[in-house]
């Protein structure tokens, strides 16, 4: 079996480590555990780079960490060989082994002649996607597996503009990784000889003062948080990862008063201990904050994911209890409360624009119409949101206001290119407080966008099937969904599908869309062993809307039997 085969390569290959050559001993006489790290080679999907810590060519560990980044380094070298002194940014996040492996990306880069900037400690994904604009680098990495489980880590790699890596870019870096037959082989130059020779340079409080600021920069009405920030009440958590520094410096920056940090929660834990799922989207996450919000009255709760690119809120809803915001009624309130102010304050660009996702809300599009500023959806992951950005900026057609995808991922103005947990933060406490001088909640600011637009509901269900079995499983869903589609749903007529498979990029999706306009969309995760299964529906009241989302909820997963 080829398995086993490149098994008995690792672990008879001499550049391998002691450590690692003991770790593959304990698994001799496992054949279904040497399949799952040997049956294939880890790689770059939506999110980048991600899988288990452990040794083999399918999990995360310092080889293949240093085989990205020479496959990157070389790409550099190919297509920018004269701007190898710009650079390459480089953080991390609170995962076991993140700085080990953040140091080894700058020693593979030093090695190659590529200079380094490496975060001195952990800092959240958008200030590494902001420091690779400030700096003007070249490229970046970030070492983070967002919010998976504790025994996860990956790798997100950046161009010059601050965005992921997107096609044909990402493909041209993968053929570059694959010809790297044997990673344990590379070497990487030594710490202080980098730092002699200049290929290494941490960044600390200054390019942190330089973020902040940029953040702060953000805020629309500074007034409001002046008006309330004594009676204004923020609890926020950053579920043991890298959002406790930059979030507590900008809320109090932009002069909120009572920011209660959940002191459980607040220092860097990479088992994650106190949570089931590091996972903003996951209501569970919000357990100990919500403790906290209960005891402070607070007036919203603020959640991070590991690496601060995602951000959850709860406020109070009508029955006075605390309940957690969806990822798209929270892009339709900002985009809603950014829109609306900019309009006001007569700073919204005759030529502005925001973006979203095929997967999101069909709300977005609505708001959009309704301020007069373009649209554009793009694929799921928000590299492709950045690609869009950086293509309207390419052709000084359009200019970027705001960003989101439904997981709760959002980008206001040209700070990063990437989901910016930190600014979403203070724009959320912002508008909550704006809401608040007028006697309203996020939720009732909701409901104005819905009495204006229509009532939307989506709902997203992601089904987990890990190992070799699963992958199987989830190519075998999709097939059957591609070969046998429904023609009809709960007795509502398909009146269109949409396969992004051949489009360039392929993209494994399925989009589905009812005479009722009700739709739903079915993809495997890029960067888990997951398939996701997207719906939305649209009626004149909330109640017919969610009924309806409802019945075709039901209606597809009856027929994908799951």
């Amino acid at each position: 079996m080829e398995h086993l085969k490149i098994y008995q390569q690792w672990l008879t290959n001499p550049a391998l480590g002691e450590k690692s050559r003991t770790e593959l001993l304990s698994i001799a006489d496992n054949d279904t555990e040497i399949a799952e790290r040997f049956h294939k080679d880890l790689e770059f999907g939506t999110g980048g780079l991600r899988g288990i810590i452990g040794i083999g060519t399918n999990r995360m560990n310092i080889y293949t960490v240093r085989r990205a980044s020479q496959g990157l380094a070389d790409y550099i070298i190919a297509v920018a060989p004269n701007e190898k002194e710009r650079g390459v940014a480089v953080s991390h996040d609170n995962r076991h082994f993140s700085k080990e492996f953040a140091l080894e990306v700058a020693l593979i880069m030093a090695q190659n002649g590529i200079k380094a900037y490496l975060f001195e400690d952990l800092r959240p994904t958008p200030q590494l996607s902001f420091a690779i604009r400030e700096l003007g680098c070249i490229a970046g990495a970030m070492v983070t597996a967002s919010h998976n489980p504790p025994d996860y880590n990956g790798y997100k790699a950046y161009w010059q503009d601050g965005g992921q890596l997107v096609f044909p870019q990402d493909e041209e870096v993968i053929e570059y990784v694959n010809a790297i037959n044997d990673p344990a082989s590379l070497r990487v130059m030594d710490k202080e000889a980098a730092i002699q020779a200049g290929l290494l340079e941490y960044l600390g409080k200054d390019m942190d003062d330089k973020f902040l600021a940029a953040v702060g920069a953000l805020s629309l009405n500074p007034e409001i948080i002046a008006k309330m920030a004594a009676d204004f009440k923020i609890v926020y958590t950053p579920l043991h990862g890298t959002g406790k520094m930059p979030v507590q410096r900008a809320l109090q920056n932009a002069g909120f008063k009572n920011v209660y940090i959940e002191p459980s929660q607040a220092e860097p834990d990479p088992n994650f201990t106190t949570v089931k799922s590091p996972n903003p989207e996951d209501p569970t996450a919000f357990e100990y904050a919500l403790k906290l919000a209960k005891e402070k009255n607070a007036d919203i709760i603020i959640a991070n994911d590991p690496d601060a690119d995602r951000v959850g809120c709860m406020v109070k809803n009508a029955n006075d209890e605390y309940e957690l915001i969806s990822g798209n009624a929270t892009g339709v309130i900002l985009a809603e409360y950014l829109l609306s102010q900019m309009s006001k304050k007569g700073i919204l660009p005759q030529n502005a624009g925001i973006i979203s996702t095929i997967v999101s809300t069909r709300l977005t599009q609505k708001i959009a119409d309704h301020y007069g500023v373009s649209y554009a959806e793009t694929f799921t992951g928000f590299k492709h949101i950045a690609k869009q950005i950086l293509t309207w900026e390419q052709a000084s057609s359009v200019k970027f206001i705001f960003g989101f995808e439904e997981s709760f991922g959002y980008l206001t103005g040209d700070n990063a290119r990437d989901k910016d947990a930190i600014g979403a933060a203070l724009l959320l406490c912002e508008a909550a407080a704006f809401y608040k001088v007028q006697g309203k909640t996020l939720f009732d600011a909701l409901e104005d966008i819905h009495i204006r637009q229509g009532y939307h509901a989506e709902y997203t269900r992601s089904i987990t099937l890990p190992g070799i079995e699963g992958a199987a499983k989830i190519k075998q869903i999709i097939a059957d969904l591609r070969n046998n589609p429904p023609k009809a749903l709960a007795g509502t007529e398909i009146i269109e599908i949409r396969d992004y498979i051949a489009n360039a990029p392929s993209y494994d999706m399925l989009y589905y869309i009812l005479s009722d306009q009700s739709w739903f969309c079915v993809r495997p995760s890029g960067t888990e062993p997951k398939v996701k299964i997207y719906l939305g529906a649209n009626d004149t009241t909330a109640e017919a809307a969610q009924n309806r989302l409802n019945t075709i909820s039901a209606a597809v997963f009856d027929f994908m039997k799951i």
